[in-house]
């Protein structure tokens, strides 16, 4: 359980303090309602990014793969015309051979050339089948490609435009957390980015509302509600660690 209290030197202003916090507070919350405006656009963006990449490196991949290939369909149909040439070439042949040792060997030839003609085709049917498949994936990926540039462009319009409206909102905001943080000594500034690093909706200085904490809505005891009001002590929520403040430290109009 934290603290209650957090002890202040005599000579310091626990009212300037308190005051100073839940300003810097003030500031920072309006810099997590700007980016929450935001919300999800940037991943968004980023994922898409990602997905467009990697389809145009597969595209490009496939694209290569389809062109090795009919390279090769084109090196084996040559081959083909090779092979049936040197068929022509040895039958021309056998009407001239002298013996059956000389038959036999050029026999042989023709039959050899024949199965590499076989194989030829069959290699040119199967690199067509995989050309067949490649440029199927082709076609769908290139539609899915336009899809997901599209989808890119509109989302990064839509980023743009919420950017261009509140960075400099955001940029001034983020000048007066720096510098009413500088205002704060260290070890109070240190304590308040931590709660506020572990507090899902970034409070670490919250009011009484209600005669509960403006954080985890938990009642405030009576005689922690006056000890808070006469901001003389630092006093922290016993249930979440908060700084608690006087909704009336700071009047309306700074508000």
């Amino acid at each position: 359980m934290a603290k209650a209290t957090i002890k202040e030197k005599v000579d310091t202003s626990v009212e300037e303090k308190l005051k100073a916090l839940f300003e810097l507070q003030l500031i920072d919350s309006k810099i997590d309602k700007l980016r929450i405006i935001r919300g999800e656009l940037p991943l968004e963006v980023q994922d898409l990014e990602d997905v467009v990449a990697g389809l145009e490196t597969r595209f490009e991949n496939y694209s290569a793969e389809s062109k090795d290939l009919e390279q090769q369909v084109i090196e084996k149909q040559n081959a083909i015309k090779d092979h049936k040439a040197n068929i022509k070439k040895y039958e021309a042949q056998l009407g001239k051979v002298k013996n059956n040792r000389e038959y036999d060997a050029i026999t042989k030839e023709i039959e050899f050339q024949n199965l590499e003609i076989q194989l030829c085709e069959k290699r040119t049917k199967e690199y067509k089948a995989i050309i067949f498949a490649k440029e199927d994936f082709l076609s769908k990926a290139e539609e899915d490609l336009k899809d997901k540039k599209k989808d890119l462009k509109v989302k990064k319009s839509e980023l743009d435009e919420i950017i261009e409206e509140t960075q400099k909102e955001e940029e001034d905001l983020m000048i007066q957390s720096e510098k009413r943080g500088k205002e704060i000594e260290a070890r109070l500034i240190n304590a308040y980015r931590r709660i506020r690093s572990n507090s899902r909706n970034g409070l670490a200085v919250v009011p009484i509302e209600r005669d509960a904490c403006g954080g985890c809505f938990n009642k405030i005891p009576p005689q922690r509600q006056l000890d808070i009001k006469t901001h003389k002590k630092i006093i922290v929520c016993e249930h979440c660690g908060r700084v608690l403040v006087d909704p009336n430290i700071i009047p309306t109009e700074e508000a």
